[in-house]
Formats: C-alpha cells, structure tokens, sequence
C-alpha cells in the first residue's frame, strides 16, 4: 500500500470518528477543569483530567497509562483526540480540556506569543523524532543540486527542519531560524516548499526529500529506515504536557505526569516505537 493511500484512509477514519474519545472506566465517568476535582474524593481517587492529544502516539501512550498504571494511582483519564496542531490549545485555554499532550516548548511558547495566552509546560514527555523521508535517495549526501524539499510552514516546525539539514552540513542557517530567510548560504541551491505539517507525508512520493514529524510518520507507513536524517536523543523538541497556570500544581496534573514518565510507561513507549518515539530520559 502507497504512503498516500495508507494516509487518505487514516484521514477517513479521523474524520468519520467521534473527536472525543473517553477512556474512562466508565461513559458516565466525568472531568473537570477548574471545577475542584482536583482534591479527590472521600474514596482517596483523584478524580478525572481531561487531555487533548493527537490520537499517535500521545493517545496511544494515554490509553496505556489509562489501561495500566491510571486505576492504582487514583486517576481516571479521558482523553479528547484532534487531527491538528492548531485547536489543542485553544481548547485547553477555554476550559474544554485540563491539558495537552502534542506540542514541544517551542510550540508553546509560540502560542502564548501569538494568542496572548499563558500556558505552561509541567515538563517534557517525549520526542516524536522527526525526519527527511526520500522515497528516490538513500541519504543525504545524496540529494543533488536544485532538490526539491518540502519543509512545514509552521514557525516552529519550519525552522526545527532547517536546523536538521544544516546540522548535517547541507545548508547554513542564523541561531533563530523559522523561515526561509533564515537560511544564509544553500551551496547546492535546494528548492523549497512549505506545507502545513499534517500533509507533509503525502508529500514524499512528490519530492526528493519530505521533512515529517513522528506524529505524522507513523500513521503513514513511515519507519526509521526510510528516513535519510533523523533527529537524534539530543534534540531540544520533545513534547512536552501542557496545562494553564491555575491547574499547574493540580494533582491530577501532577500525578498526570508522574505516571506519564513512570519506567513502565518509557519500557512501552521504547517496544512500541522503536526509536521513532523516545521518552525522556
């Protein structure tokens, strides 16, 4: 099956599907942001927190805190799936969702800046390792002069791909790049085009080098092996939880991410991607 076909069939099912996904123990099972569930109840339990995040791989880590580690901690977590980088925090910020699971700090801090919100990180999680896929070379040394290259057109992510390519030495890019005129020297005169993060790996089969993030990669069929630069543990993007300042010291949101980066937790995400996702040390 092509990148393409694999993807337009997850886009169908995303689509089709019910945007909110509970994993509640039980459907009558009920969150609250701000509401005072955050104190627990006469039983010891936490309560539930809702979260928003892409359904890969943050809503599979989720389910499997939900399903294994969430019952004997005294929290029940209801997750809400988005398809996209731009409504997850919006929802949090209105009150919809109790944090978020998508964004690396960056992100975030873009956000604020943009929206005039205040959001916070709680702390990293993992590093959805994003790369240059080539469906006609083998490495990077081989892209030949004038290669056409599809990068995001997300500030963030845009200037995340750059800075990829120059660690290898393929172009030279200023420290704050997040754009194309970031870039101060292209010796071998690579053709750039932005597109929005989600459909870059539709892109691949149409350019010689499509920069995908693991969120993206995944649901396409996308492995490590095909990718000709992939980030390495080093890299300052993990994702991190998100939360606003008033639910920051909740201890749902605190336990949230203590099971989040529990041992077990890091031993799943490790077996189950294989170096595509890499939960922080």
């Amino acid at each position: 099956m092509t990148i393409r076909s694999t993807l337009l069939r997850a886009g169908a099912a995303l689509a089709t599907g019910a945007l909110a996904i509970s994993l509640a123990a039980c459907s009558g099972a009920s969150g609250s942001t701000g509401s005072g569930s955050g104190s627990g109840s006469a039983d010891g339990s936490l309560g539930t927190v809702k979260v928003g995040a892409l359904a890969t791989p943050a809503g599979d880590i989720l389910k499997w805190v939900q399903d294994n580690l969430a019952e004997e901690a005294g929290l029940t977590i209801e997750w809400t799936e988005f398809t996209d980088y731009n409504t997850p925090n919006p929802a949090l910020s209105d009150g919809s969702t109790d944090a978020n699971l998508f964004q690396n700090a960056t992100f975030l801090k873009t956000y604020n800046t943009q929206s005039g919100g205040d959001l916070v990180s709680v702390g990293e999680v993992y590093l959805p390792a994003a790369g240059f896929y080539s469906d006609k070379f083998d490495s990077a040394d081989a892209l030949p002069n004038g290669a056409k290259i599809a990068i995001p057109n997300d500030p963030t992510n845009e200037g995340r791909a750059l800075k990829l390519l120059a660690s290898e030495g393929l172009i030279t890019v200023s420290d704050d790049v997040t754009n194309l005129d970031g870039i101060t020297d292209n010796p071998k005169d690579f053709q750039f085009t932005e597109i929005e993060n989600a459909s870059l790996a539709l892109a691949v089969p149409d350019q010689d080098a499509a920069f995908v993030t693991a969120t993206f990669a995944l649901p396409a069929g996308l492995t490590e092996d095909q990718a000709i630069i992939l980030e390495n543990t080093d890299s300052s993007y993990y994702n991190v939880l998100a939360t606003t300042p008033a639910l920051e010291s909740d201890p749902r949101i605190q336990k949230l991410y203590e099971l989040l980066t529990d041992q077990r937790t890091k031993d799943y995400i490790t077996q189950t991607w294989k170096g595509l996702i890499v939960p922080v040390e």
